[in-house]
C-alpha cells in the first residue's frame, strides 16, 4: 500500500492539478458533510446535510449513489442507516425532490475486466503491490466489486465519488494510508489542493460536533479566547464541575491562572496545545491528561489545522477563582509545530 501511495504522489508532482485554487461549490460542500456524517453515524446531522444538499439541487439519486457507496468504506450498517435517513427525509419533504438520472447499462464483459480498466483509469496506472500478491482475493474484490460494480455506475462522476470517499475516510480513525491514497486519486481526477483542504476542514468540524457530552453553545467567556470555542456543562454536582470544551482550529484561550484550585484536562478529540509560563508547549492528542496545578500561569487550545476537544475538570477548592491575563499572540502561537 505504501508503494502505491508513493507512486500516486510522484504522479501528481509531475502532472496534476496542483496549481488550481478553486474551492468547493455549495453542492460539493453538502456532499462532503453528508458523507462525513454518514461515516460517523450521526443521523441528525446527516439529515440536515442531506436537506441542505437537496435544497441546493442535488438530486435524490445522486445522494442514493453516495450513501450506497458508503458501505464500501464504512460498512453496511452505516450505509443502510444513512439511506434510511434519506428515505425518511424524502417522505417528510413530500417526495418532491428531483429524482435525477439513473446509471447507464454496465459495460460489456465481466465486472472484473471492466473494473480493472476503471481502476487503472481512476488511478492513472495499473495498480500492483505486495499486498495484492499476498492476498489476491482482496485485489479481485476491489477490481470486480468496488471499481466494477460501483464505479461503473455513471450517474455521478469519479471526482464526486472521490470527494465523498475522502470525506468518509477522513471521518474515520486508523485509515490514514487509505485516506492519503484517495486524496491523491481525487487530485488526479481534478480536485485541487484548496478543495482537498476544504474537505478536511469540513470533516474536522463535523467530527468536532459529534461529541459524546454534546457540542454546547458558543463559549460565554469568548472574550478571553482568540477564535471560537464552545462550552457544554457536564455536571456541577458533588463540588466537581466538569465541562466539555471544543476549540475551532487555531482557537486558544488567554494566559490564565487558577487560584486556590487547579484543573484537569482530558483530551477526547482532535489535536491541541498546553503550555505553562516559561516552559515549552506540549502537543496534545486524544487520551492525553493534563494536570494543572493551582497558581500556574498557562494556556491551552487547538492546533492550527485541527478542531480540539477536552473535558475540563475543576479541582474542588475553597475560594477558587480564575485570573485571565494577556492573549497568546500569533507570534508565539505560529512558531508551534504539531508533530
Amino acid at each position: 500500500m505504501k508503494n502505491f501511495i508513493a507512486f500516486i504522489t510522484a504522479l501528481l508532482l509531475f502532472g496534476g492539478n496542483a496549481m488550481a485554487s478553486e474551492t468547493l461549490s455549495i453542492q460539493q460542500q453538502a456532499i462532503v458533510k453528508a458523507a462525513a456524517f454518514a461515516a460517523i453515524g450521526n443521523q441528525n446531522k446527516l439529515k440536515s446535510a442531506l436537506a441542505e444538499g437537496l435544497d441546493a439541487d442535488i438530486t435524490l439519486n445522486d445522494f442514493k449513489e453516495i450513501l450506497v457507496q458508503a458501505y464500501a468504506y464504512c460498512g453496511f450498517p452505516r450505509s443502510i442507516n444513512a439511506l434510511t435517513t434519506l428515505m425518511q427525509l424524502e417522505t417528510e419533504r413530500g417526495n418532491s425532490d428531483v429524482q435525477g438520472k439513473l446509471p447507464a447499462s454496465k459495460p460489456e464483459g465481466t465486472a472484473l475486466e471492466y473494473g480493472a480498466k476503471n481502476q487503472t483509469k481512476l488511478v492513472g496506472a495499473e495498480v500492483k503491490g505486495q499486498l495484492f500478491e499476498f492476498a489476491p482475493a482482496i485485489d479481485e474484490y476491489l477490481k470486480a466489486h468496488l471499481f466494477g460494480d460501483i464505479f461503473s455506475r455513471d450517474n455521478i462522476d469519479w471526482q464526486t465519488r472521490e470527494l465523498a470517499t475522502i470525506a468518509m475516510l477522513a471521518a474515520r480513525e486508523g485509515v490514514d494510508d487509505q485516506l492519503q491514497a484517495h486524496i491523491n486519486i481525487g487530485k488526479y481526477n481534478g480536485l485541487t489542493d484548496a478543495q482537498v483542504s476544504q474537505i478536511l476542514e469540513i470533516v474536522s468540524a463535523a467530527k468536532a460536533q459529534d461529541v459524546i457530552f454534546g457540542f454546547g453553545k458558543e463559549n460565554p467567556y469568548g472574550q478571553y479566547f482568540i477564535g471560537k470555542s464552545y462550552l457544554q456543562p457536564i455536571t456541577t454536582e458533588n463540588g466537581v464541575p466538569m465541562f466539555n470544551v471544543s476549540f475551532e482550529p487555531r482557537c486558544r484561550n488567554n494566559w490564565h491562572i487558577h487560584h486556590n484550585g487547579g484543573q484537569i484536562l482530558l483530551v477526547t478529540q482532535g489535536r491541541g496545545w498546553y503550555q505553562e509560563w516559561g516552559k515549552p508547549a506540549r502537543a496534545l492528542k486524544v487520551g492525553d491528561v493534563v494536570n494543572i496545578p493551582p497558581e500556574t500561569k498557562h494556556w491551552h487550545g487547538a492546533a492550527k489545522d485541527s478542531w480540539f476537544t477536552h473535558i475540563a475538570v475543576e479541582v474542588p477548592s475553597k475560594d477558587g477563582s480564575n485570573e485571565w491575563l494577556e492573549p497568546v499572540t500569533d507570534d508565539v502561537y505560529d512558531k508551534l509545530e504539531w508533530k
